[in-house]
């Protein structure tokens, strides 16, 4: 039986460095949430987002999102069939295993609210019915944090649904170089079929039942509580963080091959829960401080057991 290693070992395969951007995709397999990855043009966020799709096999499917893309462009339509008389369902894009949706931030909210059902219920309405997504159902959505013309903001409400932020960082020269080395003659193939959706809903059904100790629950309620009274913080994170750091910390142990999850993989993997969830006051947009910051200084306010 396949381990959820032989798909990280896969991701370093393909991506050069950015060690917790693949450890981050795989324990949201594990852990079944959906993944938001914020990075520079040309950081191998796609990349990333393929490589992982391809291991796990399945039906991937990717949406380029543009300002002029419709609800229907994700989720699917009824279309009127002269022949029958009747309305069929043309499912969309939505109906796979892995969904990449590329530039997440470039359509409009009418389509951002068409992920909400999905996202959350695993789920999509289209006209009358209500069809089930397959299992496992992950999306994956990337967003440019520079090109801020052309783009709308994400609704709170949907990236309180998103289980953890991935920062992709630019490569160390080393890793630079690696690149050059590794792509400048094309891109390589990517592993593909490393593991079955077997092995995937196998894993997440065992990582649920990795023990935690009121202990490391009790402080994964903490950080999420001190986010709502932190300085430059307005609204601090929702009781779905909480469940999301458990979620994560349970995923980290049974990567690691551990029957129980400790306060250090609540502590570790804090930041990528918190990040997307807070909102700040007028001096983060104003640039004098560093959100980041603000996340790191959270966590470090609150004990570990």
């Amino acid at each position: 039986m396949s381990a959820p290693r032989a798909v990280l070992d896969a991701l370093h395969a393909t991506i050069v460095g950015q060690d917790e951007v693949c450890e981050g995709l795989v324990l949201a397999v594990v852990a079944g949430g959906h993944v938001l990855l914020e990075g520079a043009p040309g950081v191998a966020k796609t990349l990333a987002c393929r490589a992982l799709a391809a291991a796990v096999g399945g039906v991937f499917r990717r949406v380029q999102f543009t300002p002029d893309l419709l609800p229907s462009d994700v989720t699917g339509t009824r279309i009127f069939d002269q022949k029958s008389g009747e309305f069929t369902t043309v499912l969309g894009p939505l109906f796979a295993n892995v969904v990449l949706a590329d530039e997440i931030n470039r359509a409009p909210a009418k389509v951002q609210s068409a992920l909400l059902e999905g996202m959350q219920e695993r789920r999509a309405t289209i006209g009358p019915q209500t069809h089930d997504l397959p299992t496992p159902f992950l999306v994956l959505a990337t967003m440019n944090p520079y090109d801020a013309e052309g783009t709308y903001p994400l609704p709170h409400a949907q990236l309180d649904r998103f289980l953890t932020k991935l920062v992709v960082a630019y490569p160390s020269l080393e890793e630079e170089r690696t690149i050059v080395d590794r792509f400048g003659a094309g891109e390589p193939p990517l592993l593909a079929d490393v593991v079955t959706l077997d092995d995937v809903r196998r894993w997440q059904r065992e990582a649920h039942a990795v023990f935690v100790d009121a202990k490391v629950r009790d402080y994964a309620v903490a950080l999420v509580r001190a986010s709502r009274e932190a300085d430059l913080v307005v609204h601090g994170a929702s009781p779905r963080a909480a469940l999301a750091l458990v979620a994560l910390a349970r995923a980290r142990a049974y990567l690691e091959g551990r029957a129980f999850a400790t306060p250090d993989d609540v502590r570790d993997i804090a930041p990528s829960v918190l990040r997307h969830r807070l909102s700040y006051d007028d001096r983060i947009a104003l640039g004098d401080r560093d959100p980041e910051e603000v996340v790191r200084r959270i966590v470090a306010a609150v004990r570990a057991p």
